[in-house]
C-alpha cells in the first residue's frame, strides 16, 4: 500500500524518526542505501513494515507490507508530528532560551510525534534501565532476533518485527539470561506483557493519567515513564527524571553549570513547563556537555528507573 503526505510544516525524517531506533544494529529500522528509511512495528492489525523518502518538494511518500499496513499508513501523519505545531514561546525569557531557540533554528524539520504503540516504546525503555547504552542496545537485538518475526515485504536483510506481548510474556529465564537481561527486567517486561492492552489504552489519557498508569506497574518509574510517552504517545513534557547523563547537558547547555542533578535540572527547565521534552530534544541534537574529568562509566549502574 502506498500514501503520499505533505505535512503542514517541515519534517526531518532523521531527527524526528531517529528516537525509534536502539542502536546502529536496530533490527526494526534502517537507513538503505538509496537514503530510504525502513521501520517495522506490530499494530493492531499484525505486522508491519513502512518505507519512507522524503520528494524534492518536501512530500513525504510512504510504502508498506504487511497486515498492518493500513494501520501504520493511517497513523503515519500522528508519528511524523502533524499535531506537533507547539514550539518554544518566542518570548520565552527562562535559562539560555536565546540558545535554545537558535538551536530550533538550525533543526526545523524536527517535530515530536507519536507511534501510538505503548508495549513497543515500553519494552526497549525496560532494557535501557541501569545499564550502559551498548549493553541495552545488545539485549534488544538479541531477543527481536529470537523472537521476533521476518518482516513483511522487501525489507532490508536482517529486519524483524516486535514480537507479541504473549510472546515476550512466554521468552524462557535462560533467553533473557543470554541477552544479557537480570531478572527484575525481566519481570518488569513480563509483568507489563501481560497487561499490555490496559497500557495500550494511554495514548487516550491525559499526560498525567499516562504517567499515573506506567507507573502504577512494579519496575517502572519517572524514567521508564517518560521515555515510554515520548514515543508512544509524542508529550512534549515528558523529561527523562533519571537519566545519567541529561541533568550534566542540561546544567551546562543552559546554565554552564558542572554536576548538575535532577533537581537542578528540573529547576532550570520550569519555564519551560509543557515543552520539557522539546527542550531536552534540543539539547541532545544540539546541546554540549561539560568536558569529562573522570573515566567512563561502568557497563553496570547507569541509569535511574
Amino acid at each position: 500500500m502506498e500514501l503520499d503526505w505533505r505535512p503542514p510544516l517541515p519534517v526531518s525524517l532523521r531527527l524526528t524518526l531517529g528516537v525509534y531506533r536502539h542502536g546502529g544494529g536496530d533490527p526494526t529500522f534502517r537507513t538503505d542505501r538509496d537514503g530510504a528509511l525502513w521501520r517495522t512495528t506490530l499494530t493492531p492489525d499484525g505486522p508491519a513494515t513502512l518505507r519512507l523518502v522524503e520528494t524534492a518538494d518536501g512530500t513525504m511518500r510512504a510504502q508498506a507490507w504487511g497486515p498492518g499496513a493500513r494501520w501504520v499508513l493511517d497513523q503515519l501523519p500522528a508519528q511524523l508530528g502533524a499535531f506537533d505545531t507547539a514550539q518554544l514561546p518566542s518570548d520565552a525569557d527562562g535559562p539560555g532560551a536565546e540558545l535554545l531557540r537558535d538551536i530550533a533554528s538550525r533543526l526545523p524539520g524536527l517535530r515530536i510525534g507519536r507511534s501510538g504503540r505503548v508495549f513497543e516504546a515500553l519494552v526497549p525503555a525496560v532494557l535501557e534501565q541501569k545499564v550502559v547504552g551498548k549493553e541495552a542496545h545488545r539485549a534488544w537485538r538479541a531477543l527481536l532476533f529470537q523472537h521476533g518475526t521476518p518482516a513483511p515485504g522487501p525489507a532490508p536483510a536482517g529486519m524483524r518485527v516486535f514480537p507479541s506481548p504473549r510472546v515476550w510474556a512466554r521468552i524462557p529465564s535462560w533467553d533473557w539470561h543470554r541477552a544479557g537481561v537480570e531478572g527484575v527486567r525481566a519481570r518488569t517486561i513480563i509483568n507489563a506483557a501481560q497487561v499490555a492492552a490496559r497500557l495500550e489504552e494511554i495514548t487516550s489519557l491525559s499526560h498525567a493519567e499516562a504517567d499515573a498508569r506506567l507507573r502504577a506497574l512494579p519496575g517502572i518509574g519517572p524514567w521508564t515513564s517518560a521515555e515510554t510517552r515520548q514515543r508512544a504517545a509524542g508529550d512534549p513534557d515528558a523529561i527523562s527524571v533519571g537519566d545519567y547523563h541529561l541533568p550534566k547537558a542540561v546544567g551546562w547547555t543552559l546554565a554552564g553549570e558542572h554536576g548538575t542533578d535532577d533537581e537542578g535540572m528540573l529547576a532550570l527547565l520550569a519555564p519551560y513547563a509543557g515543552q520539557r521534552y522539546r527542550v531536552q530534544r534540543l539539547i541532545e541534537l544540539g546541546g554540549s556537555t561539560p568536558p569529562r574529568r573522570g573515566p567512563r562509566m561502568a557497563v553496570r549502574d547507569y541509569r535511574g528507573f
